[in-house]
């Protein structure tokens, strides 16, 4: 059985069809003092896959899953394994500050210990070459949503030019280029604090062709934003954007709108109005398989 929560039923629904598998809800109740109740659906086979993604509110959804998981354990499920498109706390990866917790390496390891698989969609390994480093070997499964949104950008705008905004966006990029047989660019950045981000634009020569600014994701949005504007300054005749994780937090999509992209395309691992490819067959395919 496929279990999911009530506010991704349109990717859970997807995936169950393309598992061939049933597809059951777990509902929640929250308390006047911020507790949460579960209820998952009775009786459960004993192969049971929770799909719940962590953007947006990780740390209620990590509760939930803290409470879902020893709770299917109890009702007899026997291989219990967690799709979560979108992995939270990846990007705390070292500890920038003395005494900063290494985040990624601790929720890893938490969600390891309650499930026998964690399948997600590019989570965001800058130092690491895969969650084997994070998490017990095979456990961790990386699908990346680079190639869907590859061929997308090439059956969308022909002849584009890829860019990737710095460095931690080339292994991206570059799959996304191979997918869809565009040429492709990576740029360098330099920050300053969490919304001020120096550039550095690839050497690439962008004038009078089109332009997609492709990322694993985008929150605040403000390099794409940097990103956006030197290519046009450059003389591109449109930018658009394919990310694979839509998060936008605040004024992020209106902002990229002002700066001139045309455009925005995400996968829906993360559920958002710019959703153009859906992961649930790469997810499939990777739950079969392992």
């Amino acid at each position: 059985m496929l279990l999911a929560f009530d506010d991704e039923q349109e990717l859970a629904t997807r995936l169950a069809i393309e598992l061939g598998r049933p597809m059951g809800l777990i509902t929640r109740h929250r308390f006047p003092d911020g507790e949460i109740r579960l209820v998952l659906p009775k009786p459960l086979p004993v192969d049971v896959i929770v799909l719940r993604g962590l953007q947006h509110q990780p740390n209620d959804r990590l509760v939930e899953l803290l409470i879902a998981a020893p709770a299917a354990r109890a009702w007899g499920v026997r291989r219990l394994a967690l799709v979560a498109p979108y992995l939270a706390y990846m990007r705390q990866d070292m500890e920038f500050t003395p005494g900063e917790a290494v985040s990624q390496r601790h929720v890893s390891t938490l969600l390891s210990t309650q499930f026998d698989r964690v399948v997600t969609v590019d989570p965001h390994l800058h130092r690491i070459a895969s969650l084997d480093e994070v998490m017990p070997a095979g456990c961790g499964v990386a699908l990346s949503a680079a190639p869907l949104l590859g061929r997308w950008i090439a059956a969308q705008v022909p002849g584009a030019v890829l860019v990737g905004p710095d460095e931690e966006s080339g292994q991206w990029v570059a799959e996304a280029a191979r997918a869809g047989g565009l040429t492709h660019g990576v740029g360098r950045k330099v920050r300053f604090g969490d919304t001020q981000v120096q550039l550095a634009f690839p050497d690439i020569d962008v004038k009078g062709r089109a332009v997609v600014l492709l990322d694993d994701m985008a929150s605040t949005g403000r390099t794409l934003i940097g990103s956006a504007r030197e290519a046009l300054e450059r003389g591109a005749t449109s930018v658009d954007v394919a990310v694979t994780h839509a998060l936008f937090n605040g004024d992020a999509l209106p902002s990229l709108r002002a700066a001139g992209v045309r455009h925005v395309w995400s996968s829906n691992a993360v559920p958002h109005e710019s959703n153009a490819v859906c992961v649930a067959g790469l997810m499939a395919t990777a739950l079969r398989r392992h």
